[in-house]
């Protein structure tokens, strides 16, 4: 990155050498994270809060549930929130720090009104684990742009249809959409490893090639093991029992590919918080070792 040097600021550091601050870009950025957030909070009192019972808000410890994929889902939007916001306030003419201060704290504040929400919900209640994993989402980008400028290590988000949501759609979704949001025996979340940025400059290593870890989990329809255990007899001959599910993966880094499209790079940067379908190993204490030729 090239920095625009006068007399005055020689000695200055990086951070504290920026342009005018431009108000109608940081107007328009506001309008267009306000309009996302709002569309955001519309899908969500369609799809998951549509058929809940209201009460008066209180905390409810589910800690223990959906073998903490929910926790996942949290860090991966408070983080994917917070680049987002560090990203858009760069382009305003913000120092450097101040953009990184200020957009860290996006997933804290998109992801807190969500939890509020939660709160007044009968059937469960506002979460403190859930306030933690924004809290560290948030945090983990704050602590690479502090320390590298940059990303280098981030979550993505996977999903696949199962057969688990039939049983039980009210709770784990109807339609596809629902069921992405609402179905964690589909969703993995990866951490991605951005090797070519821990390399020298000049190494030839392939910048669009990523490493991935990913964390999933299976057999999940009621949170009660007895009412779990009993809906696979039922429906398969079988007891459910919930397991963890671990993989080792690639991943595409599509921002490595260099154009002078805007609606590319775009596309790009969308799809960067998305892992894409790839070879993967996956280790579980069902079937232990398995291998997936495409998995997504």
């Amino acid at each position: 990155m090239a920095y625009q040097v006068s007399a005055g600021s020689f000695l200055a550091p990086p951070d504290t050498i920026s342009k005018p601050v431009s108000n109608k870009k940081v107007a328009l950025i506001g309008a267009g994270v306000g309009a996302a957030y709002l569309g955001g909070i519309a899908v969500l009192s369609q799809t998951w809060y549509k058929e809940s019972n209201q009460t008066k808000f209180h905390f409810f410890n589910d800690n223990k549930e959906w073998k903490q994929m929910d926790k996942a889902g949290h860090f991966w939007g408070a983080f994917q929130e917070s680049k987002g916001g560090v990203d858009a306030l760069k382009l305003t003419g913000l120092s450097e720090k101040q953009a990184i201060w200020l957009g860290s704290l996006t997933g804290i504040l998109l992801q807190t009104p969500i939890e509020i929400l939660d709160g007044y919900q009968a059937s469960y209640g506002a979460s403190v684990g859930d306030l933690v994993a924004n809290t560290a989402g948030s945090a983990a980008v704050l602590a690479q742009q502090l320390a590298w400028r940059e990303i280098r290590i981030q979550p993505k988000f996977s999903f696949h249809k199962t057969r688990y949501a039939g049983l039980r759609p009210e709770v784990l979704g109807n339609s596809l959409a629902e069921r992405a949001l609402k179905d964690y025996n589909g969703q993995t979340y990866w951490l991605v490893v951005d090797v070519a940025k821990f390399l020298p400059k000049e190494n030839k290593y392939p910048k669009w090639l990523n490493l991935a870890a990913g964390y999933g989990a299976e057999e999940m329809v009621y949170n009660d093991p007895d009412a779990n255990r009993q809906a696979g007899i039922l429906n398969y001959g079988y007891p459910l029992q919930p397991y963890r599910q671990y993989y080792l993966s690639v991943d595409w880094n599509l921002r490595a590919f260099k154009t002078r499209s805007k609606v590319l790079k775009t596309a790009f940067y969308i799809l960067d918080i998305f892992h894409l379908p790839a070879p993967a190993l996956e280790y579980n204490n069902r079937k232990k070792w398995r291998f997936h030729g495409f998995y997504y």
